[in-house]
């Protein structure tokens, strides 16, 4: 269950300053699932017969308790820069461990109903959604509300979007909130496939997710 609600029609205002050693941590953490790196693409499923994705869709939409490990980061105009990410999903509680040459050592940033921490070398600092903590300290914020669900190959609900589907009926890119998340690579898992790589793009802003580990449960921490 997602608890916070995403901004619509983001936009990047006022522009960051990169050398700002609080908006660089910020920007790394709230763009953790978008890295401008490249992985090589293991074999996808299998989309020879249509009804594959529908096989699982059900079970995909009630998956509430995960964890995944992988590589994360951005590509604007002004910089690139990448990390390693550990997230852990329940149905109430999220946790980001966020770490790599950002120069901040380690980072989490973690979620519960009505309240989310952002924890690292700089201090600990509190807001009500993760858009708001990202609002109050860079002055805009990304659809971090969505992120669960397109990680999982599925839009957020409530809000329009477009999904173009292969053979298999399996997505290979969703349009939703002004971004665009194509999906390059699947890996399967518990009998699930599920993205193993993604490339989101707004505007300028590129972004990769390259997952190196899913798992279907959530973790003790």
């Amino acid at each position: 269950m997602t608890f916070y609600t995403a901004r619509q029609n983001w936009r990047p205002n006022p522009p960051f300053n990169s050398r700002d050693p609080m908006r660089r941590l910020l920007l790394c953490l709230f763009t953790l699932l978008l890295l401008a790196g490249c992985a090589t693409p293991s074999p996808g499923p299998d989309t020879t017969g249509r009804g594959q994705w529908n096989a699982q869709a059900d079970r995909i939409e009630a998956l509430d308790e995960w964890r995944l490990a992988g590589k994360v980061g951005l590509r604007t105009p002004q910089e690139s820069t990448s990390a390693n990410l550990d997230w852990n999903q329940r149905p109430y509680h999220f946790r980001m461990l966020i770490s790599g040459p950002f120069g901040a050592g380690r980072s989490v940033l973690e979620g519960r109903e009505g309240r989310v921490s952002m924890t690292s070398n700089q201090g600990r600092f509190e807001a009500e959604n993760a858009e708001a903590l990202m609002e109050a300290q860079l002055g805009w914020s990304l659809p971090v509300s969505s992120l669960d669900y397109w990680i999982r190959g599925l839009p957020a609900p409530g809000r329009e979007h477009e999904v173009a589907r292969d053979n298999g009926g399996f997505p290979v890119s969703l349009h939703q909130d002004g971004w665009e998340i194509n999906y390059l690579d699947w890996t399967q898992t518990s009998n699930l496939w599920l993205p193993r790589r993604l490339v989101m793009t707004y505007d300028e802003i590129r972004a990769t997710l390259v997952v190196n580990e899913w798992q279907t449960e959530a973790v003790d921490e």
